[in-house]
């Protein structure tokens, strides 16, 4: 049975986590959250220790160690712009680190994080769970097994909605989170990284607090994105605000909303059989989402998303 422990347990990804230790036969040691809306920890492991203080967490976590209980793998769930130094915390600690997507904000972070890795001799593996989606899964082999010339038209849509809470957070914050393109595309862009392959041109068309749009073309294909958390942009027939997720293929739709209850359960299965996604794998799509966030958008012209014309909404804040 390996042991974990958790850093950040109270956000909205933790219990997945959780749930995926819990299913691989894991056990869950401690976890660590500055905020203590933690009661879903009841359902996977009880008896696991619970700080509110880093540096109690941390004092723990040696007393653990000089009893001889080790810790295989530390488990970043934290708000984005902290998984770089969690991350070599858990790596210090001699231990292997998961961590949430994005696992760092600028891809120079990545190399940081290599150099680490060899000086421990521990590794970073991050969750990309699309990849392990049925239906995406079925795209890739259907496109691996066409001919090798074949290019491919493609529209990726992706809405989450948020409410008000969002732009208080620090998930509304462009500098903690990454902003939209990071903190909700970061994996669709290394899904479209692992079926179409490398990226040949960025444009973003829109970027602003609550959507994102752009087009990127790959050496197999040219993808028009559009990436929102607001329900206006939902389509007219969705009954509720659960998310939307849909791609275009050459004019074949896949819509995937669904699927996604076992994903993070798989990606463990695969990391504790040491076939996780590393740093290598993870800092292509980080690339992407960088340039992105840091060029200027060139607004509604050329081929661009067709949700992206929608009227645009005002800050709530401002």
């Amino acid at each position: 049975m390996k042991n974990f422990v958790l850093i950040g347990a109270a956000g909205y990804i933790a219990p997945k986590h959780m749930k995926a230790i819990h299913e691989n036969n894991g056990n869950l040691l401690a976890a660590y959250d500055k905020n203590d809306s933690v009661g879903i920890m009841d359902s996977y492991f009880p008896e696991a220790a619970f700080f509110t203080e880093f540096e109690r967490f941390d004092r723990h976590l040696e007393k653990l160690k000089r009893k001889g209980i080790s810790i295989d793998y530390v488990v970043v769930c934290s708000p984005n712009y902290l998984h770089d130094a969690h991350i070599r915390f858990g790596l210090k600690h001699g231990a292997d680190v998961i961590c949430e997507k994005p696992i760092v904000l600028n891809p120079w972070n990545i190399d940081g994080l290599k150099l680490v890795e060899r000086e421990t001799g521990k590794k970073i593996y991050t969750i990309l769970q699309l990849r392990y989606h049925p239906s995406i899964f079925a795209l890739k082999q259907k496109i691996d097994s066409g001919a090798k010339e074949e290019f491919y038209k493609v529209d990726l849509t992706y809405i989450a909605p948020r409410g008000l809470w969002y732009y208080a957070s620090w998930k509304g914050d462009i500098q903690k989170s990454g902003g939209i393109a990071t903190n909700i595309g970061i994996h669709f862009f290394d899904m479209l990284i692992w079926l179409f392959g490398d990226v040949k041109e960025n444009t973003v068309h829109l970027h602003t607090h609550d959507r994102a749009a752009g087009s990127l073309k790959f050496e197999r294909a040219i993808v028009r994105w559009f990436l929102s958390i607001n329900a206006i942009t939902l389509p007219t027939n969705s009954k509720d605000r659960s998310p939307f997720r849909a791609i275009d293929v050459n004019g074949e739709s896949i819509e995937f909303s669904s699927g996604f209850a076992e994903l993070h359960t798989k990606s463990y299965q695969e990391i504790l059989k040491n076939q996780g996604f590393d740093l290598n794998i993870s800092k292509r799509s980080i690339e992407v989402a960088h340039a992105i966030r840091t060029q200027q958008a060139i607004g509604l012209s050329g081929n661009y998303h067709p949700l992206a014309s929608l009227p645009l909404v005002k800050h709530p804040f401002e």
